[in-house]
């Protein structure tokens, strides 16, 4: 079997590269497109075992006049792999694919939907839909991803679930390690979370970031009033170049916090795990969102608060794995902060069924056999894979 697999990034989307070795592993021949040979991940891809093609092949939103020749590039490169299956992971390339080869092409294409954000907005959901053929399919990232298909009218045998998983490796570090570094005391509770700053996005109506950090400061000025045993740590740099944002961001702080809501700027991937050890809760409550932002700490065994939004209630399910506050709800959410603080044991017990949950549901092992078992669906007809229910996986702990 031949896969071509379409990649927008070589700085980012580390879940693709684990999935291309998975697999490799598998004995499938995979042909992965990038849109440059350099770049933070390149050295994991080249230690995949996929073939490695370079094409920038996301959409030229900014330089349409290039849309022509980069389709014929498309093309041209569909030609020379002579795929069984095209599996692209993001809005942009899955777009370009269907354009350069039409609606009437008899490979089978996947769009792996990486989150919902543009299915939330009616001109981009109905854009990616009006391009699809009779041989696209889609794997949705999480649940919420195929409600929102189902909903548009797709029909429920073109979609198959998928969470993206992860070489999830265990936390090898000590408690204290940050604190130290930040001047923060071991008997002082810190909540926060680890994001980048997305800036709001005014075309599609925001005033507040895409993570609602504006939301976590606000309740945390509001606990922190209340009491002097809590500091407020939200780590990340904004996303896309630019410090505007960051800047604003940081000058709410020190107003609601008082020097009490530490903002120290990006952190390297490879340290983010140990840093959730100094960690006492985990917050995070954006308007739009898969299921990231709350792997990280549960995988650590933090306690964690997130938003009732996207595919996060398929990980933090209210009351056993985590709390669901209301998206927007600074009074919920300051609220649910001060009842861990009051109650850390019932937190912990409910953060050790989430660090069991994630290392099931996002093991890329566990991941990546479901997504042969898709191809092998759509090229030879056998029984595709069953979705995996969270929510009895995670209710079984408690029954």
């Amino acid at each position: 079997m031949r896969v071509l697999q379409v990649v927008k990034t070589v700085d980012g989307a580390r879940w693709a590269v684990d999935q291309v070795r998975e697999l490799v592993s598998h004995g499938i021949e995979v042909h992965v497109v990038l849109p440059s040979m350099h770049g933070r991940f390149i050295e994991q891809w080249r230690q995949t075992g996929a073939q490695l093609h370079e094409l920038a092949m996301d959409l030229p939103v900014r330089r349409p006049w290039k849309l022509s020749g980069l389709l014929r590039s498309v093309r041209r490169l569909v030609e020379t792999v002579r795929p069984d299956v095209i599996h692209s992971h993001f809005f942009g390339t899955s777009l370009v694919l269907r354009y350069a080869l039409g609606s009437e092409h008899t490979t089978p294409r996947i769009f792996q939907v990486p989150g919902p954000l543009h299915l939330e907005h009616t001109l981009f959901r109905n854009w990616e839909l009006s391009t699809a053929g009779s041989s696209d399919f889609w794997i949705g990232s999480s649940r919420c991803i195929i409600d929102h298909y189902l909903k548009a009218g797709i029909d429920r045998e073109r979609l198959f679930l998928s969470y993206y998983g992860n070489c999830l490796q265990p936390v090898r570090s000590k408690r204290g390690a940050l604190r130290s570094r930040l001047g923060i005391g071991h008997d002082v509770k810190v909540i926060g979370n680890i994001n980048y700053l997305y800036p709001p996005k005014r075309h599609l109506g925001q005033s507040r970031g895409l993570k609602r950090h504006e939301d976590v400061i606000e309740a945390l000025g509001r606990v922190l009033s209340a009491r002097d045993d809590v500091v407020g740590l939200l780590i990340g740099s904004q996303w896309g170049g630019g410090h505007s944002y960051e800047e604003r961001l940081k000058k709410m702080a020190d107003r609601i916090g008082g020097g009490r809501i530490l903002m120290p700027g990006h952190m390297a991937s490879e340290e983010v795990l140990a840093a959730w050890e100094d960690f006492d809760l985990a917050v995070h409550v954006p308007a739009s969102e898969n299921c990231g932002g709350v792997v990280e700490p549960l995988q650590a065994g933090i306690p964690v608060i997130a938003a009732r939004v996207g595919g996060l209630p398929e990980v933090v399910i209210d009351g056993v794995t985590g709390l669901l506050v209301d998206g927007g709800d600074i009074d919920q959410l300051a609220e649910a902060m001060n009842r861990t603080l009051d109650h850390p044991d019932e937190l912990r017990v409910m953060a050790r069924r989430g660090q069991k949950l994630v290392t099931h549901m996002f093991d890329v092992h566990r991941t990546a056999a479901e997504v042969v078992g898709i191809y092998r669906h759509l090229l030879e007809g056998s029984e595709a894979p069953a979705f995996f229910d969270s929510n009895a996986y995670a209710r079984e702990m408690v029954a």
